[in-house]
């Protein structure tokens, strides 16, 4: 998993796969943390229940996550803020 120290928080980089039957962080794939959103990818659903899966997962308010690059790509990478890095990486199991 691709996980660099950035502006007080980390840097992850991701794969959303939307319309998926059910939300889930994890596991990695080609070095990049799979989050799976029962969203759609219309109108910046996928993005909103990719943050809102993120902040669940490292137990950090929505707005400690922030989209950085790929707003409207499934390959993404969002800023992590509030988290250390243990917890992080534990998102990937």
């Amino acid at each position: 998993m691709n996980l660099r120290e950035d502006q007080g928080g980390f840097l992850l980089d991701i794969v959303v796969q939307p319309r998926a039957s059910r939300v889930r962080v994890g596991p990695v794939r080609q070095d990049r943390l799979v989050v799976a959103v029962t969203s759609p990818p219309v109108d910046g659903e996928a993005n909103r229940a990719v943050v809102d899966a993120l902040s669940r997962a490292a137990g950090v308010a929505k707005s400690q996550i922030e989209i950085v690059r790929g707003d409207s790509s499934r390959r993404k990478t969002v800023r992590i803020r509030g988290a250390s890095r243990a917890v992080i990486e534990a998102l990937a199991r």
